[in-house]
C-alpha cells in the first residue's frame, strides 16, 4: 500500500512539473494529453478506495477530494486534479509513517513455547513433539526447560520460575504433589510431571489465544479527520450546487471543490501526530501507531500490574531477625558466605545485602547445596544452613523457635546456626519512587479511576494498593482473569489504559482501549503486544504520554478549524466566481503550509517543560514498603 501510495504521488509531481515547464514553453513538445492521462493513471486508484469506502459505510475526508479528481478529468483541467491527487496521497504516506510496524506479538509468543517434551515410558525417556503429549503421560523437565503443559508434580523437586504467567519474579518454591502451569521455567532440579492437560489446553496456550483474539476483535478506528468529514462535506457540496445554480457554469463546481478540498484534515492530522510521536520518543517513549497517541490523551481509566510496574519487581532483604546469639549483621555475614555458593535468586539478594557496605564474605567451606530447598556449608568454625523452613528444620534442634519468628505471607528464608535456631530473613518488593507522584499526575490529567491486578496474593495485592491509595486492588489473578477485568470495564464504557511488564500482562494490553509496557525485560512479547512502550523504568513517563497525546490533539484539531476556516471563506469566493480552479489549487496549498507549519508545533516541547526541573524522586517511607 505504501510503495503504491508513493507511486501515485510520485506520477502527480512529475505532471504537475512537466506541465508547468509546458506552460512557460520550456519543453514545448510536451503533448497537453499528458498530464490528462496522469490525471487519470494517479486519480483512479484514489478515487476507487474512495468508493470502496462508501460501499463499506465510512463517509470519510477523502470524498471531497475524489469528486474534485473526477470533475477535474471531466472538465479537463488536468493541474487541479493533479494537486489535489499530490496532497491526497502525500497525507497517506503521513498516515503510514505515523502508524509505524503491525505487532508481532502472537509469533513472539509462539516462538517462545516449548517445541519437545521428554517423555518417559518403559525403560527409558522419549522426545515427543509436545503437541503429542497427553493427559496422564509423565513427562521429566531438566532444568532450564519450561513446562510444555499443566501438570502435577510427582518426583523432585525445585523452584519455578513463573514470572510469564503470574508477572511474579520471585521463584516458587515447589515439589511432590504440587499443581504447576505450562509457561513457568523449571529453575535447578529435574522435575517429573503428570500431566493434567495437552499443552494446546493449557496455561500457556491460553495466553497465546488471548492475544490472537484480542488482535482480530480489535474494531476499526475511525480517524479524527473522518469525524469533521461528516459535516463539511455536505455543506462544501451545498456550496458547489449553489454557485452552479445561480451561475449555470461548471468550472465554478470544481473551483469550489478544489479549495474545500480538505488537506487541512488529510495532513493536519498526520503531521501533528507525528511530531507528537517524535516529540514522545526524545522522552522514552515509543508510540507504536498514530492511533495510539490519539487515543490516549482520552483515557479516563488506569489498570496498573503490581510487580514490576508498580513496584520495583526484585525482590531485597527487608530485614534480619536473629534468634539467639549473633547479631544481625554477622547473621547475614555468615549466611551470604554459604549463599555465595548458590545460584538461586533468593542467594544472590542475601549476598549482595550483605557487601553494600564494601565488606568482604568470609570463605565458606564443605558446601552442599539441595537444588529447590536449601544450602549448608561450614563458615569461621560454625555450621549453617539456610533454606527452606522444612529443609533447616530437618537439621536443628529447636525448630519450634524457629517457627515462632516466620511471619504469615511474608517471604521468609530460614537459617539454623550449629544445630539451633540461627534466625530468618525476610525478603520484599519494594513500591516504585515515583509511584504516588504518578498516581496524582494521572488523577490531575483526568483519569478518574485506577485499579491493580496482579498474579500475587491477595494480601500483597492489598497492601501495595493500601500504601498507594488504590482501594481496588485484585490479586490472585492469571492472564484470562486480567482480561476479563478490563473487558468488563470497556464494557462499562471506559476509556481503559493498562501498563504492566510481563507476558502475562499481554492480553489484557490487547484488550485494553491503550495498552503500555514498561521497560519491559522478557523478549519483547509484552512490547510487542502494547500500543506505547515505555523504555525507561521510571512511572513518570507514562503522565507524560498522555500530555503529549492531548497537546498532540490539541494541535491537530487548532490546525483542523484554521484550516477549514480559510478554505470556508475560499469556498464562498469560489462560488462567486472569483476564483478559477488552478488559482484554487494554488490557494489550498497556501492554507495547507499554514496547517502544516501550526502541526509542526506538536513536535516541540512547551516553554514551561523546558524551564521546569525534572522532578526529584523522594525515597519510599518504611511504613509504605510492603511485602511482595
Amino acid at each position: 500500500m505504501t510503495l503504491a501510495t508513493l507511486a501515485i504521488a510520485a506520477v502527480a509531481l512529475s505532471a504537475i512539473a512537466l506541465e508547468a515547464a509546458r506552460y512557460f514553453g520550456l519543453l514545448p513538445g510536451v503533448s497537453p494529453a499528458l498530464p490528462i492521462a496522469a490525471l487519470a493513471i494517479a486519480g483512479i486508484p484514489l478515487v476507487l478506495r474512495t468508493l470502496y469506502g462508501i460501499v463499506h459505510g465510512r463517509f470519510a475526508a477523502d470524498i471531497v477530494a475524489s469528486l474534485a479528481i473526477v470533475t477535474a478529468f471531466a472538465l479537463m483541467q488536468p493541474v487541479a486534479g493533479l494537486v489535489v491527487v499530490l496532497m491526497q496521497s502525500g497525507g497517506e504516506l503521513l498516515e503510514r509513517h505515523a502508524e509505524g510496524r503491525a505487532s508481532r506479538a502472537v509469533r513472539a509468543l509462539e516462538e517462545a513455547a516449548p517445541r519437545f517434551a521428554h517423555r518417559l515410558i518403559a525403560g527409558g525417556v522419549e522426545e515427543v513433539a509436545v503437541e503429542s503429549v497427553r493427559a496422564g503421560d509423565e513427562l521429566l523437565v531438566w532444568p532450564g526447560e519450561m513446562i510444555p503443559c499443566d501438570a502435577t508434580v510427582v518426583g523432585g523437586a525445585s523452584h519455578l520460575d513463573t514470572s510469564s504467567i503470574t508477572g511474579e519474579p520471585l521463584p516458587r518454591s515447589i515439589g511432590p504433589g504440587a499443581h504447576v502451569l505450562s509457561g513457568s521455567f523449571n529453575q535447578e532440579a529435574p522435575l517429573t510431571l503428570r500431566a493434567t492437560a495437552p499443552a494446546a489446553e493449557s496455561q500457556y496456550a491460553r495466553i497465546v489465544e488471548l492475544v490472537r483474539n484480542a488482535q482480530a476483535s480489535r474494531a476499526p478506528l475511525h480517524r479524527l479527520a473522518d469525524r469533521y468529514a461528516v459535516w463539511f462535506t455536505p455543506i462544501t457540496l451545498a456550496v458547489a450546487a449553489v454557485g452552479y445554480a445561480a451561475s449555470g457554469d461548471p468550472l465554478r463546481i470544481l473551483s469550489v471543490l478544489v479549495v474545500a478540498t480538505p488537506c487541512p484534515l488529510i495532513l493536519a492530522v498526520p503531521v501533528a501526530i507525528i511530531g507528537g510521536v517524535n516529540r514522545a520518543a526524545r522522552r522514552g517513549i515509543i508510540v507504536r501507531n498514530g492511533t495510539a497517541l490519539e487515543q490516549v490523551g482520552g483515557v479516563d481509566v488506569a489498570v496498573f500490574d503490581k510487580t514490576g510496574t508498580l513496584t520495583i519487581g526484585r525482590p531485597r532483604v527487608a530485614r534480619v531477625v536473629p534468634a539467639a546469639r549473633q547479631g544481625e549483621a554477622q547473621l547475614l555475614r555468615l549466611a551470604a558466605a554459604v549463599e555465595h555458593h548458590s545460584s538461586h535468586l533468593l542467594a544472590r539478594t542475601v549476598v549482595e545485602e550483605a557487601v553494600r557496605d564494601g565488606s568482604a564474605l568470609p570463605e565458606a567451606t564443605h558446601v552442599v547445596e539441595a537444588p529447590g530447598r536449601g544450602v549448608r556449608g561450614i563458615v569461621e568454625g560454625h555450621a549453617l544452613v539456610i533454606g527452606s523452613q522444612e529443609y533447616v528444620a530437618d537439621a536443628i534442634h529447636g525448630a519450634a523457635e524457629l517457627e515462632s519468628l516466620i511471619r504469615p505471607g511474608v517471604l521468609t528464608a530460614s537459617i539454623g546456626l550449629d544445630g539451633r535456631a540461627g534466625g530468618i530473613i525476610e525478603f520484599e518488593d519494594r513500591i516504585r519512587a515515583e509511584a504516588r507522584e504518578s498516581l496524582a499526575e494521572l488523577a490531575r490529567l483526568g483519569v478518574r479511576r485506577t485499579l491493580l491486578l496482579t498474579g500475587d496474593s491477595q494480601s500483597n495485592a492489598s497492601a501495595v494498593g493500601g500504601a498507594l491509595g488504590i482501594p481496588e486492588a485484585l490479586g490472585d489473578l492469571l492472564a484470562e482473569d486480567k482480561v476479563e477485568v478490563v473487558r468488563r470495564l470497556g464494557a462499562e464504557g471506559a476509556r481503559v489504559l493498562m501498563i504492566g511488564d510481563g507476558t502475562n500482562d499481554a492480553p489484557a494490553l490487547e484488550h485494553a482501549l491503550v495498552g503500555v509496557a514498561i521497560a519491559p525485560r522478557e523478549a519483547a512479547i509484552t512490547a510487542e503486544t502494547a500500543d506505547i512502550v515505555l523504555l525507561a523504568d521510571d512511572l513518570r513517563l507514562l503522565p507524560a504520554a498522555i500530555e503529549i497525546g492531548r497537546r498532540s490533539l490539541r494541535i491537530a484539531r487548532q490546525s483542523i478549524w484554521v484550516g477549514l476556516g480559510l478554505s470556508g471563506v475560499a469556498m464562498i469566493v469560489a462560488a462567486a466566481g472569483h476564483i478559477p480552479p488552478t488559482v484554487g489549487a494554488v490557494l489550498q496549498e497556501l492554507i495547507d503550509v499554514a496547517v502544516i507549519v501550526n502541526a509542526l508545533r506538536s513536535a516541540r516541547d512547551p516553554l514551561t517543560a523546558a524551564v521546569t526541573p525534572p522532578p526529584v524522586l523522594s525515597p519510599v517511607p518504611e511504613a509504605a514498603r510492603t511485602p511482595s
